[in-house]
């Protein structure tokens, strides 16, 4: 990822502790360099990690929300990745300090009677923080955890305390995830929480078609792979100035809005963290994120500028 603008709200947090937790993963604890408690967050919650060699990261928070004297990231050290990760993995310490943005959430735990928990590998870190919600909560709940093998896969030694709610299905012990033994039919009103690689997303997504829309959660670390039609041009109203802008087909709107001065706090630029949400007016949004519910899309009054787009000729946007 390129240097974004980020929220101005940002914390300096110094590195408490580095665990490696499996293979290729090592959680971080953050806290606040004078011991003040660092802001509330909930399960689901993810934090911007602005780097001192300009990269900007988003992960998960997965410690205990409860204990707000600490935060805990953790990295997959991804090889082929753009340096974010190896920068954590080879060059900070415990005392570094870094810079962090405010917790953010688009993947809230929904009020539900029985929750069906999958994660696929370093994706165990949000839902970690969901099962000790749920469990404090008194929630009925179930966890498929899958990864390549059990020496890659983080956080084993905290899940076997909560017994055989947690099934634990490394790929080369026993294949594939059973999603369709797993999920089932919506027969019994759960909701299912996904986090992990793309192409276990998509299968839940494709187990889940037919379950009732808002029962089926996701979060994706990278953008899934989209089929659209070639963008065309189209012209955007400020709400708060009148001005309009056109947005020309091989622009995004982010980078048109900044181009004319109009400073939006944005992050990944992909899709996926939800930074840059501005309100819509009048008009109707493309949405090409990855964030957005179902409902979302659908009143049309919201939208991610670093990705969508206009499918009227005119979008009024409250900026």
């Amino acid at each position: 990822m390129e240097d974004s603008i980020v929220s101005a709200a940002q914390l300096e947090v110094e590195i408490a502790q580095i665990t490696q937790e499996a293979e290729g993963v090592v959680s971080l604890i953050l806290r606040a360099p004078d011991g003040t408690a660092l802001p509330t967050w909930q399960a689901g919650a993810h934090i911007d990690v602005i780097l001192p060699n300009g990269l900007v990261r988003q992960y998960s928070l997965c410690g205990d929300a409860q204990d707000c004297s600490t935060w805990r990231i953790s990295i997959l050290h991804e090889r082929e990745g753009r340096g974010g990760s190896a920068y954590l993995h080879g060059h900070i310490k415990a005392g570094d300090r870094i810079r962090v943005s405010q917790p953010r959430n688009n993947f809230k735990l929904a009020e539900a009677e029985h929750y069906k928990f999958v994660a696929g590998g370093i994706g165990i870190t949000p839902i970690l923080a969901m099962i000790h919600e749920a469990e404090a909560a008194g929630k009925s709940w179930s966890l498929l955890y899958g990864g390549r093998s059990r020496n890659t896969m983080a956080f084993l030694d905290d899940l076997a305390r909560f017994g055989d709610k947690v099934t634990i299905a490394p790929q080369d012990e026993v294949g594939l995830l059973d999603l369709g033994g797993y999920l089932g039919a919506d027969d019994d009103g759960a909701h299912a929480y996904v986090c992990g690689p793309g192409p276990l997303i998509d299968a839940v997504e494709a187990q889940c078609a037919s379950w009732p829309a808002g029962r089926l959660h996701r979060e994706r670390f990278a953008p899934k792979q989209k089929i659209t039609a070639e963008p065309g041009g189209f012209e955007v109203q400020l709400a708060q100035s009148g001005e309009r802008i056109y947005v020309p087909p091989d622009e995004s709107l982010l980078d048109v809005l900044q181009d004319a001065g109009h400073e939006v706090t944005n992050s990944c630029t992909a899709g996926i963290c939800g930074t840059c949400l501005v309100n819509v007016l009048a008009g109707e949004p493309d949405h090409q994120d990855d964030v957005l519910s179902d409902a979302d899309r659908a009143s049309g009054k919201m939208m991610l500028v670093c990705v969508s787009r206009s499918k009227s000729d005119l979008l009024v946007l409250d900026l």
